[in-house]
């Protein structure tokens, strides 16, 4: 064999084998249906009486792809529009309510399950019904399976909002008179109770709660190509962001990524703060030029299968931090280092700012009020479900330090969606820089 022919097999190879890893980092990965029989079975266990009843959203978001309520989907994996979905802990079953639909709605919005023949074999549930013979079923079991009905009487969660934003958010919009009006969340509960007063209600949270702040390793799958997807489009992001282009461009660069790979949306509402906008941290205009000069603060995230995540990167428009950004940069990064490396499990918070204390003593570093410790959830929700403290394998959470200075027009933040590993833990978003060299070697590299 000459030397050319072996040439060019090599070449065939080595392209074979990017396409191979292009593919695999672009498909979207999805659960299988044994992951939600699981899940059910977990949760009927440690119920074992009554009914659990679990109400789907109720209509489409305007203008966004369908997203699913997160308790709902949680155990059912299905997006469909008012569906309801019971289970009979005594009886170890469980029954899908769907809308039955015309044959406008159809052509529209294509078939549900009741009208797929292997719809039941699909899921894995016990039956598929009809929606209107919600309340006979319930009226029906109420008798056989307990007179406990087991519901979500707690907050719901979004996509970026915990279930106590979400509480406090409908406190802010009932300040108004004629927006006060009940939840549909409360409505349907109230509804319940009109109708079957005899029955016993329990908040099923507490247990759902439970279940999802440990990641299934379906889950952990999900994580970890949705931390590689998220931190690449930071990565373009900074790429983008220079003088003379709007945060919004940033923002699209970002964008561009998650979409391109597979995520129907973004975590949150994405963050590009440049100069003033630095301090503000919910920023969400994004509408401001970049000038020379200026800092940029990004917070973003892409959700992928049900699965959020959460970055922020901060670096300097012209490419290289002055030194007083330097200074207050290096002081969020160790903060953040240090809290990544006591985290494992059994390991508290006040454990965590310890550590974080007497490492920056070690290192001469004035924290200037930053203490570390262990952030937020990260899951369904960017602002997932806990307690986070003690740490335990499996959770997922974001640790964010900061320090802003308006008067000066410099904000810093940096965050990393963390894994509780078996004996430490995994950083899911470590491939977008944070190290000031590696920062500025990224920036040299704009074109």
């Amino acid at each position: 064999m000459n030397k050319r022919i072996i040439l060019r097999i090599i070449f065939i190879f080595l392209v074979s084998v990017f396409l191979l890893q292009s593919y695999t980092f672009a498909q979207r990965t999805g659960y299988t249906k044994e992951e939600f029989m699981r899940r059910r079975a977990v949760l009927m266990e440690q119920v074992q009486d009554g009914i659990i009843v679990f109400f789907g959203n109720a209509i489409p978001q305007s203008g966004a792809h369908f997203r699913q309520d997160n308790d709902f989907y949680y155990f059912c994996g299905r997006e469909d529009v008012n569906a309801i979905l019971m289970m009979l802990p005594r009886m170890k079953q469980s029954i899908l309510f769907l809308p039955q639909t015309s044959e406008r709605e159809d052509r529209f919005h294509g078939i549900n399950l009741l009208k797929d023949p292997g719809g039941r074999k699909k899921t894995g549930l016990s039956s598929i019904q009809p929606l209107d013979l919600f309340d006979e079923y319930l009226a029906r079991w109420t008798g056989r399976a307990g007179k406990t009905l087991h519901i979500r009487l707690s907050p719901r969660d979004t996509v970026d909002n915990a279930r106590y934003e979400y509480k406090l958010f409908q406190a802010r919009k009932n300040r108004i008179f004629y927006n006060d009006q009940i939840s549909l969340d409360n409505y349907r509960v109230k509804k319940l109770k009109e109708r079957y007063p005899y029955c016993e209600f329990k908040d099923i949270i507490p247990i759902v709660d439970s279940m999802r702040v440990i990641k299934t390793p379906e889950e952990i799958v999900v994580l970890r190509r949705n931390g590689k997807i998220s931190a690449e489009a930071v990565k373009q992001a900074m790429l983008k962001g220079k003088p003379g282009v709007y945060e919004y461009e940033i923002e699209a660069a970002a964008m561009a990524v998650i979409l391109r790979h597979g995520a129907r949306r973004f975590a949150y509402p994405p963050i590009v703060g440049s100069g003033p906008n630095s301090c503000i941290l919910h920023y969400a205009e994004n509408s401001r030029m970049v000038e020379d000069g200026d800092i940029i603060l990004m917070d973003f995230g892409g959700e992928l299968d049900y699965m959020c995540m959460d970055i922020s990167r901060t670096w300097p428009t012209n490419g290289k931090f002055t030194e007083e950004q330097r200074e207050v940069y290096t002081i969020a990064l160790e903060v953040q280092k240090a809290s990544i490396e006591a985290y494992r499990p059994g390991v508290t918070s006040a454990d965590v700012r310890k550590y974080v204390a007497e490492k920056m003593k070690k290192m001469g570093i004035n924290t200037r009020g930053q203490r570390g410790g262990i952030g937020h959830g990260v899951g369904m929700a960017t602002h997932d479900v806990g307690p986070m403290s003690p740490l335990r394998e499996g959770m997922v959470f974001a640790i964010e330090p900061g320090l802003y200075y308006p008067e000066k027009n410099l904000g810093v933040r940096i965050e990393d969606t963390v894994l509780i590993t078996k004996d430490g833990c995994e950083v899911l978003t470590k491939d977008v820089p944070k190290e000031i060299a590696d920062v500025e070697k990224l920036l040299a590299s704009r074109k």
